[in-house]
């Protein structure tokens, strides 16, 4: 992530995901931090297996992590299709996609590596895909890609949280929700992960 992006404005929101300001990146996920709108996108291809993205080394939160497809914020007023898909394009160099929201996932984490904090809440988008389109990533925004089984997931994230997003959890199992290809996951906070990284309410 370059300072610049550090840069952006972010809409800060209330409980009911109602706007009531706006903060910079950078400000929003220093602590105590700030509720703000952000968006979850995940690929899925017809046979119901996840796009999943390694978060590049240089990522101001979590860097290195397992995350769903792409993550980001609109700008104020913007809307969430417009936003994910330039979001998907940065990222992945992928074509703008049809988007389908599935709900919104509320969460907080400290990531104990950086400092830095995420309370966003969080849209859900599902774009179904054929799982061949060319896709370019950009190295300083993601390290590795990996097409999974969503269902092996929630086992992993047990096993291992550390490698995983804390929102990785949540966001998959809204997609569950529509699928029914998954089952219930938990956070990391409800695994034996370290306890200065929190996911869930605040």
């Amino acid at each position: 992530m370059t300072d610049s992006r550090e840069r952006h404005l972010v809409e800060l929101v209330d409980d009911d995901g109602l706007p009531i300001g706006s903060a910079t990146v950078e400000v929003a996920h220093q602590r105590p931090a700030q509720l703000h709108r952000a968006f979850s996108v995940v690929f899925m291809d017809p046979t119901g297996r996840v796009l999943l993205q390694r978060r590049a080394a240089v990522k101001t939160r979590f860097p290195l992590r397992w995350a769903n497809t792409c993550c980001g914020h609109p700008a104020p007023g913007e809307e969430l299709a417009v936003a994910a898909n330039r979001r998907l394009k940065e990222e992945l160099g992928a074509a703008p996609v049809a988007l389908s929201e599935l709900g919104v996932y509320v969460y907080y984490a400290e990531d104990p590596a950086t400092g830095r904090v995420e309370w966003e809440y969080d849209h859900v988008l599902l774009g179904r895909v054929t799982g061949d389109e060319p896709l370019l990533p950009d190295p300083d925004e993601v390290a590795e890609l990996a097409w999974v089984d969503p269902s092996a997931l929630p086992r992993a994230i047990r096993a291992e949280p550390t490698l995983y997003s804390p929102w990785l959890a949540g966001v998959i199992n809204q997609v569950a929700a529509i699928s029914g290809t998954v089952g219930a996951t938990t956070g990391p906070a409800d695994a034996d992960s370290d306890t200065a990284e929190r996911s869930g309410g605040r």
